[in-house]
């Protein structure tokens, strides 16, 4: 059984997944502020598939954040944003939830993935 909330990272402008990224996902408690959950590093995929524990999944605000600085000056580039984060609400916590991120040294996207 794989984790409820899995991302990757796919560098768009070299066209490759971004590996070794570290990846960090956190709750936002009823008092607004935030509580990590769990980490994990990009493999070469670029994929972090075990965030949390299957079946811990509840409703509420989440947040996935990306550690980009180190990938970015590995690959001998200056990157503009050293870190992404990216907050989402789960509404329905018997559903998986896939959060993409697309980045490149001076941008970067996100969706909703399956």
């Amino acid at each position: 059984m794989t984790s409820p909330i899995t991302t990757h990272i796919l560098d768009t402008a070299a066209g490759r997944p971004a590996a070794g990224v570290a990846v960090t996902l956190e709750r936002c408690r009823g008092d607004g502020s935030w509580h990590a959950i769990g980490t994990g590093t990009t493999d070469g995929d670029g994929r972090v598939a075990d965030l949390m524990e299957p079946g811990s999944l509840s409703v509420g605000r989440y947040r996935i954040s990306f550690d980009v600085g180190p990938y970015h000056d590995g690959q001998g580039v200056r990157g503009f944003y050293p870190d992404v984060s990216i907050a989402f609400r789960v509404d329905a916590a018997d559903e998986h939830y896939h959060v993409p991120l697309l980045l490149n040294p001076f941008g970067y996207s996100t969706y909703r993935g399956s």
